[in-house]
């Protein structure tokens, strides 16, 4: 009697792992000024591309809450986060080597009342306000912009 070929279930998890988009957190912080909605985005550390304020879960604080300190250390922002996530989107984070991660990064918006000149990452990225259609064009990737897009349309000032 011929044996069963048995899927090999650890190889199969590994591959899944592979593919899985891996969670973060991130912050559309934006302002209401006289001139109309202004959206912040910063350039990210290595490629310089126009991103908004993002990171890994932190144990014991909630995904808003992460997304406030990230806004905090790479953009020098505080402010008030909604609890309440607009969106999504998803992105190829390069670790090195020539590897790769699928991430999803959960948005949430955060109403910004406070930009310090002193912060933890100010000589790594620089950060710029930006009217919406303007930030929504120059965001990477080109979902976060569609999320900045959708935010505006949603925005009552």
């Amino acid at each position: 009697m011929a044996k069963k070929n048995k899927p090999d279930m650890r190889a199969i998890r590994s591959e899944h792992k592979k593919k899985a988009a891996r969670l973060q957190y991130g912050a559309l912080c934006y302002r209401n000024t006289e001139k109309g909605l202004r959206i912040l985005l910063i350039t990210s550390r290595r490629t310089r591309r126009w991103i908004g304020p993002k990171g890994w879960p932190i144990k014991k604080k909630s995904p808003h809450e992460v997304a406030a300190i990230e806004a905090l250390e790479e953009a020098g922002v505080r402010g008030t986060v909604a609890k309440r996530s607009i969106g999504f989107f998803t992105y190829r984070k390069d670790i090195g080597g020539g590897k790769h991660v699928r991430c999803t990064v959960q948005v949430f918006p955060m109403e910004v009342t406070d930009a310090m000149e002193d912060y933890p990452e100010r000589h790594q990225r620089q950060r710029k306000w930006m009217k919406p259609k303007k930030a929504a064009k120059w965001a990477n990737p080109p979902e976060f912009g569609r999320l900045i897009k959708k935010f505006e349309s949603g925005f009552e000032s």
